[in-house]
């Protein structure tokens, strides 16, 4: 599951936004023997963002429960999840904080932070390819959202075992996620 924390560093000033889990997703796609591409999502994200527009300032906390990895193929799933990739029996969720936002006018551009998985922490940068703030009718509040991707090397995080399954060790993350000011 997807948690963001409120403790820890200090917050950008300006409001907090809850992940919305029906409009948030995280997949991934992988290189396969150069036939095809791989591809895959996380069903369970959370998290949430404190946005101030007139600072230009954010900080995201999205946690992705790893368990609920799904490519289609359940015994892929099963040995993506094993102990030479995600080891989901040990560490179940992957996290993702990041509070060095660029912004381009009112719109975030992209995004400096940190992901976590199998306890190590890397760096890694998120280019935002939508963003946009709205009214929602339906939830009566404003909704911020957009579509993020960043590019990661698995082996940095010590997955080593991808060229084992003919995957290479550049996996595109994309994320879209909407959060629902609170």
């Amino acid at each position: 599951m997807v948690a963001i924390s409120l403790a820890g560093p200090v917050w950008p000033q300006g409001a907090l936004y809850n992940i919305d889990p029906t409009h948030t997703l995280v997949t991934f796609e992988a290189n396969h023997l150069g036939l095809s591409t791989l591809r895959g999502r996380f069903d369970r994200v959370a998290g949430s963002v404190m946005f101030d527009k007139v600072g230009r300032s954010a900080r995201a906390d999205i946690t992705v429960e790893t368990t609920s990895l799904s490519t289609g193929a359940a015994s892929l799933d099963a040995r993506l999840k094993g102990a030479e990739f995600l080891n989901t029996a040990e560490f179940a969720s992957a996290r993702l904080v990041a509070d060095g936002f660029t912004f381009t006018g009112q719109k975030i551009s992209a995004a400096e932070g940190a992901l976590t998985l199998l306890d190590k922490t890397l760096a890694v940068t998120l280019k935002a390819k939508h963003f946009n703030c709205y009214f929602n009718l339906l939830v009566q509040r404003e909704v911020c959202g957009g579509d993020f991707e960043t590019t990661i090397s698995p082996s940095r995080w010590g997955m080593d075992s991808g060229p084992a399954l003919g995957l290479a060790d550049s996996i595109r993350l994309l994320i879209q996620v909407e959060a629902i000011k609170q």
